[in-house]
């Protein structure tokens, strides 16, 4: 299905509502730390995986253990900052939605 939308056509959007749901809490959480006026020692580690976590989210088709990696490296940055829980808990659930990491045997 074609729709025009200003002056040009475009398709039926069909992205991956994990994807959706993944873009939207990394944005979340970002906006939220931009926001936070005071400094922690790992706050640029944060912001790159972050900054990584939008980009394989902007592929449309992100890696799980890439994604499980950038979580762990966001949580443990941002450590004890209260302020952010919520925002990170919801990155939390969506990089879940990509499923559980394999288990060894």
């Amino acid at each position: 299905m074609l729709r025009s939308v200003g002056q040009r056509a475009v398709r039926g959007n069909f992205e991956d509502p994990r994807v959706t749901e993944l873009r939207a809490a990394v944005s979340r959480l970002r906006r939220e730390l931009a926001a936070y006026p005071g400094e922690f020692p790992d706050r640029a580690i944060a912001e790159d995986e972050l900054a990584a976590l939008a980009a394989m989210a902007a592929t449309g088709a992100p890696e799980a253990r890439r994604l499980r990696r950038s979580l762990l490296l966001v949580a443990s940055s941002i450590g004890s900052v209260s302020a952010l829980t919520g925002a990170l808990t919801g990155v939390r659930g969506a990089v879940e939605l990509f499923g559980e990491p394999p288990h060894p045997s």
